[in-house]
């Protein structure tokens, strides 16, 4: 498929300032909170907030018309990429493992939108919707996900390996919490450099009872980093129901030392008794993460503990139907769905229209194809690319046999 120079430069292009979305005024909104107009509207979280040694933020948080609609926007790309995702993997394009992130997208918006590009985030391997918000492009996730050049990762890391250190992100990994220590790290090197910034490590449910996050985090409380564990818990760690798992679930003030987070939130989907933060909830993200950072750099870490919910299985090996009704799902999708909470918002506000909204839709569905087309117009990386990135250049690494005497080669 030939795409046009206009077109290739718009996908090629992170997703930040406006463009035109159509010729009938609608805009493409950006990854950011930032808004030039002057309308407030005050939105109530679903449900409140409750502290574990801490005072609790207000549930009414601020926006504007500006971010409403964007946050319909870059939840809607996410889906429609994710969805795609699917179908690529199923088509063969993309190999290996491959976590989507479908139903959980008001956590990567609500996030960015409390923070800036200068504070950093790193989490686990269900990444593409992160690294989209921070500023990554439609082609650079596809190319990624396609073992292609134009990708993030150079087409090497795939989908559990996305990059983007300019704009904070660092990582995408595979290993089940080990992104938090590195976290941890990031925040040390943030309050060692006085740069007033936080660092976001993320984790799930299934990783919350690995040792080294505990270790992570009494080092952290000890120095006083401005740290923020983000508990993005879907309730089944890979295909295990939390209550399984975990003797308390209670991800939020598991640190007992260190405060947490959570929102009063009882699904009668899931039948649980315990409270999350709702984390299909945009706003109420946002105004967690926004009081978390004012905290933890004030007074060190803090937990976050986001009540979410995927509707894709663990990974594309995986049905999601073995170990929970279809039932279940589709009541989430009814309750709780993230865009289509902020679809009624902006409905009941009266910013937009059905129609209107149906529109973006489409547009974003087009989007996600042409970015697609242009992805698979990406070579395959050349095979000296095995040897890049692996060592720092200039130490003369050399390359020996198995009996050490014969030197095969030295890399660059």
């Amino acid at each position: 498929m030939a795409l046009s120079t206009s077109f290739r430069s718009n996908l090629v292009r992170p997703l930040t300032g406006l463009t035109a979305l159509s010729s009938t005024g609608h805009l493409r909104r950006p990854f950011s909170s930032s808004a030039d107009d002057s309308t407030v509207i005050t939105v109530e979280t679903s449900v409140p907030f409750v502290g574990h040694k801490c005072d609790p933020p207000s549930r009414n948080v601020e926006t504007t018309p500006k971010e409403l609609l964007g946050f319909f926007y870059n939840m809607a790309l996410m889906r429609r990429m994710e969805i795609a995702s699917d179908s690529l993997y199923k088509s063969k394009l993309i190999r290996g493992f491959c976590h989507l992130y479908d139903g959980q997208e008001a956590v990567a918006v609500g996030m960015e939108a409390a923070i800036t590009k200068k504070d950093c985030i790193i989490t686990a391997y269900r990444d593409h919707c992160i690294f989209l918000g921070r500023g990554g492009s439609l082609v650079q996730c596809f190319s990624e996900l396609m073992g292609r050049q134009a990708g993030c990762s150079k087409g090497k890391g795939g989908s559990m390996h996305f990059y983007k250190k300019e704009n904070g992100f660092f990582g995408g990994h595979g290993i089940v919490g080990a992104q938090v220590p590195l976290g941890c790290g990031l925040a040390f090197a943030q309050k060692y450099s006085k740069d007033e910034t936080v660092t976001f490590a993320m984790y799930g449910d299934g990783a919350a009872n690995q040792g080294q996050l505990f270790e992570a985090l009494n080092m952290s409380a000890l120095l006083d980093l401005p740290a923020i564990l983000v508990c993005e818990n879907n309730h089944y760690g890979m295909g295990t129901a939390e209550w399984r798992a975990a003797k308390s679930p209670s991800y939020y003030k598991r640190g007992d030392y260190v405060p947490g987070l959570k929102i009063h939130f009882s699904s009668k989907v899931l039948q649980e008794s315990d409270e999350k933060v709702d984390g299909m909830d945009a706003f109420a993200v946002k105004q967690a993460c926004k009081f978390a950072k004012e905290h933890a750099l004030k007074n060190g870490p803090i937990i976050l503990e986001m009540d979410t919910y995927r509707y894709h299985g663990h990974s594309m090996s995986d049905p999601g139907s073995t170990y929970r009704t279809r039932d279940e799902i589709s009541g989430v999708r009814q309750e709780r769905d993230p865009i289509e909470r902020i679809r009624k918002l902006i409905l009941s506000h009266e910013l937009s229209t059905e129609a209107e909204l149906k529109t973006i839709e489409k547009k974003v569905r087009s989007e996600v194809d042409d970015a697609i087309a242009l992805a698979k117009e990406s070579p395959m990386p050349d095979p000296s690319e095995l040897f890049t990135n692996v060592y720092v250049k200039g130490f003369g690494i050399e390359v020996a046999g198995a009996d050490r005497k014969e030197v095969r080669g030295v890399l660059p």
